[in-house]
């Protein structure tokens, strides 16, 4: 039962864990490189992470600059800003790439926290699925009824507490998204 229990809560750290790293990729009104974490270069015909191909730096609150490695990767790194979802326009000088970050509108927020939150929703969704799949392993195992109650009883905790804190996770992530 143990042994249940933790792959349960494994499974639910980690969806957790996919939660974060699908808001750092959110925009908000300010400049992250965390923006580019699933943005792939056709680098020499293999899709590569951007942050294989080039530094990322942020030496201004709303400016992002991006530095090839190699010179012939900046027509792709800039393709691959401006067909991604991040709504960006990306200048190239031949030699770095240059985002200035523009503020957000008040319509433009409102969309990204109502995106924020079917993400959040996806990830409440999948802890009640492991919640669901656990409780079959229990019903299926070798357990006295009173051993199957208390594990799903301790399973129903695990799941409200992890429910709890992805609305933590959604409510930080639009109050970001709305401080102007």
């Amino acid at each position: 039962m143990d042994t249940i229990k933790k792959i349960a809560e494994e499974k639910m750290k980690k969806t957790v864990k996919a939660l974060k790293e699908d808001f750092n990729t959110i925009r908000t009104g300010r400049a992250s490189a965390n923006l580019f974490d699933k943005l792939h270069v056709d680098y020499y015909g293999t899709p590569t992470p951007l942050n294989q191909v080039a530094n990322i730096s942020i030496p201004e609150a709303r400016l992002i600059v991006i530095q090839p490695f190699d010179k012939n990767a900046l027509s792709g790194i800039e393709k691959a800003i401006l067909t991604s979802e991040l709504s960006l326009n990306p200048n190239n000088d031949g030699k770095v790439i240059r985002i200035n970050i523009p503020p957000l509108t008040e319509e433009r927020r409102k969309d990204l926290v109502k995106q924020s939150k079917n993400v959040g929703e996806n990830s409440r969704v999948s802890i009640r699925n492991i919640r669901r799949d656990v409780n079959e392993l229990i019903k299926k195992g070798d357990f006295t009824e009173d051993e199957q109650k208390k594990g799903m009883d301790d399973i129903q905790k695990l799941t409200d507490q992890y429910i709890k804190d992805i609305g933590i996770i959604i409510d930080e992530k639009e109050k970001e998204i709305m401080e102007i």
